[in-house]
């Protein structure tokens, strides 16, 4: 499930961009919401990619669906932002494994999420990411993210609507 090889790097070139390439895919994804960059987050995910909350969410009693296709997690994220939640995303430790044109990354990626109308509401959430990707061209795009929570702290209320839709994805 998690990329765990001992290794780092072969010491090919192309497989320096690709990791890098792969690490942008997260990067354009957290960015994305935090900016409520539309064009930015869509620019992350395959055309049928799928995105997987409920394992994070199940622990603090939500049920959000799992998200399907790239135009309905845009729209249901994003939408869920709009004039309600500020967010900051950091992403750390990724462990990238490649073959061919699929990959898999594993992260860690730190969410801050503040009410926008009175930040003393705020969840702050630490989430392993378990990520596939497909080359496409030059770039490398997300198909499948499943997220599990590792802790979080404060009012799940500063990141869901309510307690089945989200309010963003940390």
């Amino acid at each position: 499930m998690y990329v765990t090889e001992h290794h780092a790097l072969s010491g090919a070139p192309r497989e320096l961009e690709d990791r890098t390439e792969i690490t942008d895919a997260l990067l354009r994804f957290a960015l994305g919401q935090d900016l409520r960059d539309e064009d930015l987050f869509a620019s992350c995910f395959t055309e049928d990619a799928e995105l997987d909350f409920r394992p994070a969410a199940a622990r603090w009693g939500a049920a959000p669906p799992l998200m399907k296709g790239r135009d309905a997690i845009v729209a249901t994220i994003l939408s869920g932002f709009s004039g309600r939640v500020d967010t900051t995303h950091q992403v750390t430790n990724p462990r990238i494994a490649v073959t061919g044109d699929t990959a898999r990354l594993t992260a860690l990626v730190e969410a801050q999420h503040l009410l926008t109308a009175d930040h003393t509401t705020h969840a702050l959430l630490k989430n392993r990411y378990d990520v596939e990707l497909v080359r496409d061209g030059g770039r490398w795009l997300m198909s499948r993210i499943r997220i599990e929570n590792v802790w979080y702290t404060g009012d799940p209320a500063a990141i869901f609507t309510d307690s089945n839709r989200p309010g963003c994805v940390a």
